[in-house]
């Protein structure tokens, strides 16, 4: 009788110790990202011009570097006193270029060591916060790649004319790394020597807005 009650006592704690552990990790999920900003409704609404927005990319390996292009799909962002206050992005995924036309790492980049377009042919990009820092207007928001979600920020320039507006950030890095993407990754692979690619990625956002 005494065994049988350790027994069932073990089983418990160990259900319990399992329940823990999958809470703790939707946690963790949960913690990756934050509430998307919504619009008032006072706010003005602007739809990205698609043909005049760009994103630029760069990545890094021993032996230099690549640079190109994705375009975003669809787009809007909204202001309220002249100020942003929400805005979500759709990114093309299957339109990823090299500035040098080469088709084989085109491919490459569309595969599944990379952003495997075929199954994941689109991203996204949600704002969460607008904040101010010398000058210089911080976004933060939810970019979500291949079914992973990470908090990004980065700062940009916002200029309003009315009627339009433009939003241009500064050069800023992610780490691919955060949204498993781990072809020749340090971060997954120890024995990579001279043959690793950087995790962190360059990019540049420019994005021209109508109402």
């Amino acid at each position: 009788m005494k065994k049988r009650i350790i027994t069932v006592f073990t089983v418990s704690a160990m259900a319990l110790s399992i329940i823990a552990c999958k809470n703790n990790t939707k946690e963790n999920n949960i913690a990756q990202v934050e509430t998307v900003a919504k619009a008032s409704e006072l706010s003005k609404k602007y739809t990205a011009d698609i043909t005049a927005s760009s994103i630029t990319w760069t990545g890094y390996k021993p032996t230099g570097s690549h640079t190109g292009t994705v375009n975003l799909k669809q787009g809007e962002l909204t202001l309220k006193n002249g100020h942003i206050e929400s805005g979500k992005f759709s990114i093309d995924m299957t339109s990823i270029k090299d500035s040098e036309s080469n088709a084989r790492l085109e491919k490459h980049l569309k595969s599944g060591d990379f952003f495997d377009v075929e199954n994941h042919p689109n991203a996204t990009f949600e704002i969460t916060e607008i904040s101010k820092s010398e000058g210089k207007t911080l976004i933060s928001g939810n970019l979500t790649v291949k079914n992973i979600t990470n908090k990004v920020t980065f700062p940009a320039s916002v200029t309003n004319n009315g009627n339009s507006l433009t939003l241009t950030s500064d050069t800023f890095k992610i780490d691919r790394s955060k949204w498993e993407i781990k072809f020749k990754s340090k971060s997954f692979f120890t024995n990579l020597g001279d043959k690793f690619i950087n995790d962190d990625i360059d990019l540049k956002i420019s994005v021209t807005a109508t109402k």
